[in-house]
């Protein structure tokens, strides 16, 4: 059999059965075109938005075709209600940006606010004497766009019933403008309460530092300018190693957050402090120089802290995430008390290197002297 060349003609076979397999497919469903548009006449709203704009609304109902339908006017006697498919012209989403875009000047300078629309309809049942039963239904998420996720602030929805004589489309027009500028009223009145406390609507972060202390003292030293340590300090039982005496400073922080007008206030109270309880010094180790070296691990630790002040105020936080800088910035301070720790301990001996320990006294003291800190020791020491 020779071979037939069909050219354009296969061409447009080959469409046409796809044309007709697409058409008889029964999962495939082409768009209902409406019957009646009803247009959103302008309206200027009672109130101006002071704390956010429309940026954008998404139509993300199942159904994006049609609003619903309508009974239009019987055309005779005995003759059934027909029905007509009805849609906003230029689309529900559009239409309802359109609306808003000339209900209220967007200031820019606000919160953008994404409205997400779930459900808009309008469905009519047939009454006597030519009357329709209505329905209008209305469901939408707002919230905002922050990096690619959808912050959600919060949900409307609404129903509304309603009786009019069978016509014309747009004569349901007033009663679908007035459900959506009772939706935007809500989206107006919500923010106005919940801007100056709901924290996803926070415009910035104000971060407090405090030092922590604890009257009257327990077990716990917490760091204090006027409150060296002394060897009375040290409760625990002596250990058998090598060393003659021990510390174990640490850092830690409270964190307390309030939201004033929009502002988070963070405020964080910084604990340098040790335990008592975990301190010990054997009997042939309590001198002067040795109470020195363990007040420097003290200081150490006092001295990173004023780092982890410096660094979480030199981080531009946002409201939506002020808590992980300020975990990274810690767990910075942890490592760097860790490191200097050690370094103390290997250069000086554990005291035992007695120029080297002179040299970190006057290092410790001079950095306190710069944070603006003046430790007793230190001026017992001669160190001033």
């Amino acid at each position: 059999m020779l071979p037939v060349k069909l050219g354009r003609f296969k061409i447009h076979a080959v469409l046409i059965i796809a044309l007709a397999f697409v058409l008889i497919s029964p999962a495939f469903k082409l768009p209902l075109a409406p019957d009646a548009i009803i247009e959103l006449q302008n309206q200027r709203f009672t109130f101006i938005p002071k704390e956010f704009y429309i940026a954008r609304i998404d139509d993300e109902r199942s159904d994006k075709a049609l609003i619903g339908r309508l009974l239009s006017v019987k055309s005779g006697a005995g003759k059934t209600d027909e029905t007509l498919k009805v849609d906003f012209k230029g689309g529900a989403a559009a239409a309802l940006k359109k609306f808003t875009d000339n209900g209220f000047t967007a200031d820019k300078s606000l919160r953008p606010v994404i409205i997400k629309l779930h459900t808009l309809s309008v469905t009519e049942s047939p009454l006597a004497n030519a009357r329709a039963d209505g329905r209008i239904s209305m469901a939408i998420t707002f919230g905002y766009d922050r990096d690619e996720d959808f912050i959600k602030l919060g949900d409307y929805s609404t129903v509304s019933t309603y009786q009019r004589n069978t016509g014309p489309a747009q004569q349901v027009e007033p009663l679908l403008r007035n459900a959506i500028v009772n939706m935007l009223t809500y989206l107006n009145t919500w923010m106005n309460k919940q801007a100056a406390t709901n924290i996803k609507l926070a415009k910035g972060v104000n971060i407090v530092f405090t030092d922590y202390n604890e009257e009257p003292e327990g077990d716990t030293v917490y760091y204090d300018v006027n409150r060296p340590l002394t060897w009375a300090d040290f409760k625990q039982k002596p250990q058998n190693n090598k060393f003659g005496a021990e510390v174990f400073a640490s850092l830690g922080y409270n964190e307390r957050v309030k939201i004033v007008n929009g502002v988070v206030n963070v405020k964080l109270d910084i604990k340098v402090y040790l335990p008592k309880s975990a301190c010990w010094v054997r009997y042939d180790a309590i001198n002067s120089n040795s109470l020195t070296h363990e007040q420097h691990h003290f200081d150490i630790v006092k001295i990173v802290g004023e780092h982890f002040k410096t660094w979480i105020l030199a981080e531009k936080l946002n409201a939506d995430n002020y808590d992980g800088p300020i975990n990274m910035a810690y767990f910075d301070a942890l490592r760097e008390i860790n490191a200097l720790q050690k370094q103390y301990d290997t250069e000086t001996g554990h005291s035992t290197n007695t120029y080297r320990q002179q040299l970190w006294n006057a290092r410790i003291a001079t950095e306190l002297h710069e944070l603006g800190i003046k430790p007793a020791v230190d001026q017992a020491a001669g160190l001033n």
